[in-house]
């Protein structure tokens, strides 16, 4: 049945491309959040939310813990939630990449680095999954000069772990990428 016989002056969804047949409404990209644009938007929601939620803990511990110690466990956990869900999950599918390291039984260190065969990669994935993982060291390199120049040791560890774990997703990715 046609559109215009049914409703014959009705103003089209302003942003809206209708197709009422289908009872599907698609967005413009512009109006659509990063969620939606994505191929995988669990995946990006914790790839994201992993980095954060140790980010903010480390800004706002001292409103929620009187204690150091916890402070820096719950921090830990979300760096190490954070690093293997980059390493395991959220590399391999929002860019089709894969890193690992293995240490040979003569002790010898070997990377091996994997690429999807077709890997066609969305876009905003893509830019997402690489701002995140350039920006989030400088980030963590930030709080580590801040903690130095506040004479703050035991926050500059948690600064370093971070950096550390930020770091090897990091060369581990880009060596992938050259490689693929």
């Amino acid at each position: 049945m046609d559109r215009e016989k049914l409703v014959p002056n009705a103003a089209p969804i302003a942003g809206a491309e209708n197709d009422l047949e289908s009872g599907s409404i698609q967005q413009n990209p512009q109006n659509q959040s990063i969620f939606q644009q994505s191929s995988h938007p669990t995946v990006l929601f914790f790839h994201l939310l992993f980095r954060s939620l140790a980010l903010l803990t480390y800004l706002f511990s001292s409103l929620f813990f009187s204690s150091f110690i916890l402070a820096f466990v719950i921090i830990i956990l979300f760096l190490a939630f954070d690093f293997w869900t980059v390493k395991n999950v959220s590399g391999r599918l929002l860019v089709g990449l894969r890193w690992w390291n293995e240490i040979r039984d003569d002790g010898t260190n070997v990377w091996i680095f994997e690429s999807r065969e077709n890997r066609s990669v969305n876009p905003v994935d893509s830019r997402i999954f690489w701002g995140s993982l350039y920006i989030t060291p400088i980030i963590w390199g930030l709080f580590g000069l801040l903690a130095i120049l506040r004479f703050s040791v035991e926050w500059f560890v948690v600064t370093v772990v971070a950096i550390v774990l930020n770091v090897a997703n990091v060369i581990g990715y880009s060596r992938s990428e050259k490689v693929s």
